[in-house]
């Protein structure tokens, strides 16, 4: 029976407080009546997740935490005493980010990105935000192009810091970030490089010539057609006004005009780009890759 983890147990027997259920090797925990279904008999198997209470007994729960035993997530928090910060965990019991935990001190109302682990010291939960000390950065068995799972933690003056497969420390590079992204935010993301030092850079899209200027071509079709056929926008407008209307790097929007252009779908004129052709006109598996 693991503390902090979903264990699969069973109905052993009842008394008047709830049911004690038991794993493989004979250890009990109780089931609060709270928790106790009617339809929940002795000898059945049942997913419960084990914590201690405010009196630090082991319990049992059915109710789905925000967090487990050695996982990431995005938390609240509740309360700040001397203790440390109390974040919401799903549970009435709260996990516990003490002073030593925080990288920055935290506060009551705010969300933040934290680790759960197993305080040595008193065998309870505890949450730390110092997220980089629970990261690997050896033995990764990742490649370039892979689609990976983040979770953001952390800007830096570079980008987004994030956690990758919940394992391993990433970066997404502000040039690489073409939409609103926040701390907290999980999502799909690419592998750009495995550097020596076993952190990653990734991106938020598919990486190649033909992804890249697959879903750039649709995005700059969309707005051109929603302006009217027409915008003030070609290849030599400013990046920042590029990213900001597109969502995309200069690089790749000029990428998508050349497509749209060699596809007889666009003019290229001196102040913009008038739309001539039709949507499904458009085949980017004409274009070359590299």
């Amino acid at each position: 029976m693991e503390i902090g983890k979903t264990n699969t147990l069973r109905a052993s027997r009842t008394t008047d407080n709830g049911c004690y259920l038991i794993d493989t090797e004979g250890n009990e925990v109780l089931l609060p009546n709270a928790y106790v279904t009617e339809t929940l008999n002795l000898g059945d198997d049942i997913d419960v997740y084990v914590y201690k209470d405010n009196e630090e007994r082991p319990v049992a729960t059915t109710l789905i935490p925000k967090v487990e035993l050695d996982k990431f997530a995005y938390l609240k928090v509740m309360d700040v005493n001397s203790a440390g910060a109390f974040m919401d965990m799903g549970l009435v019991k709260q996990l516990l980010i003490p002073y030593s935990e925080q990288p920055v001190k935290m506060e009551a109302e705010e969300w933040y990105v934290v680790f759960c682990l197993l305080d040595e010291k008193t065998d309870r939960l505890i949450g730390s935000a110092q997220i980089e000390d629970f990261l690997f950065t050896e033995d990764l068995d990742l490649e370039e192009g892979q689609e990976v799972d983040i979770l953001m933690y952390k800007r830096s003056e570079l980008g987004m810091n994030v956690v990758v497969n919940g394992m391993y420390q990433g970066l997404i590079f502000k040039s690489d970030i073409h939409k609103p992204v926040q701390v907290g935010d999980e999502r799909k993301a690419y592998v750009k490089t495995v550097r020596p030092d076993g952190k990653i850079d990734l991106t938020l899209e598919p990486q190649g010539y033909r992804n890249v200027i697959d879903k750039a071509t649709q995005g700059v079709l969309d707005i051109l057609e929603r302006e009217g056929g027409y915008f003030k926008f070609h290849d030599k407008s400013d990046p920042d006004e590029i990213r900001k209307v597109f969502r995309m790097s200069k690089k790749a929007f000029k990428k998508a005009l050349g497509n749209l252009y060699k596809n007889k779908i666009v003019t290229l004129e001196k102040d913009g780009t008038k739309l001539i052709g039709k949507r499904n006109q458009v085949k980017s598996k004409q274009v070359p890759s590299n």
